[in-house]
């Protein structure tokens, strides 16, 4: 059984989820940069993040938003997945909302904060749920650049038995020069594993939750049947 994982990840925590009698490749198909942006005021905005970069970006550039809810223009923190809750605990602070994806993150906004005013601080390749659906209900939202993805579309001659996907821009990388066919295919969640349909009739298998031991558990379950 070879497994290739399409980002580099710490081999010690594969083997303890999944043992020692399989193959693993971590290749890297995407690269991530912080770019410049010059901080500016956060007053009276509302901010998102859907990835621990573009939380570590944020930071880098030397924002800092105002947590302090009793203030009269503190900011509210929306992020989507857990790792980017954990990002942003790094850093010392909360989050008003945590969203399993961006599709639930917009329909939550459409609900019920029409009256706030959004910045999105993301990646060049950034999913387009949120730019496409906030407007059209007339939601104030505006995209932050704040780091570049850059797919390195790597060929890979090597066959596995499986594959797992962290991202959309991931999946372009790879299907670029690689078939994603004769494989079961594991997507860390359901807007990376539509991306892998519009490359694929494969059938994709999209972990419970957006973090990394799920992705485990679910290669376990489905791929390994231990359990």
């Amino acid at each position: 059984m070879k497994i290739l994982f399409t980002k580099n990840i710490d081999r010690n925590m594969i083997s303890r989820e999944l043992g020692d009698d399989i193959a693993v490749d971590c290749i890297e198909v995407i690269k991530t940069t912080p770019a410049h942006v010059k901080p500016f005021d956060l007053k009276n905005k509302s901010l998102i993040f859907t990835s621990a970069n573009g939380v570590d970006s944020f930071f880098k550039n030397g924002f800092m938003p105002n947590e302090d809810f009793t203030a009269k223009n503190y900011n509210k923190i929306y992020c989507v997945g857990e790792k980017t809750k954990k990002e942003l605990r790094k850093h010392g602070f909360g989050t008003f909302k945590v969203l399993k994806n961006a599709d639930t993150l917009s329909k939550f906004i459409t609900a019920k904060c029409q009256h706030e005013n959004f910045l999105h601080f993301c990646g060049n390749l950034a999913i387009s749920v949120l730019d496409k659906d906030l407007p059209l209900q007339n939601i104030k939202y505006k995209k932050i650049i704040i780091y570049k993805t850059e797919e390195l579309s790597p060929m890979i001659n090597e066959k596995y038995h499986a594959a797992v996907f962290f991202s959309p821009s991931g999946v372009r990388s790879f299907a670029k020069q690689n078939s994603l066919e004769g494989m079961k295919l594991i997507s860390i969640g359901e807007t990376t594993s539509r991306e892998l349909r519009k490359h694929t009739l494969e059938k994709v298998l999209t972990s419970e939750g957006n973090n990394f031991l799920s992705i485990l558990k679910l290669i376990r379950k489905e791929i390994l049947n231990k359990d």
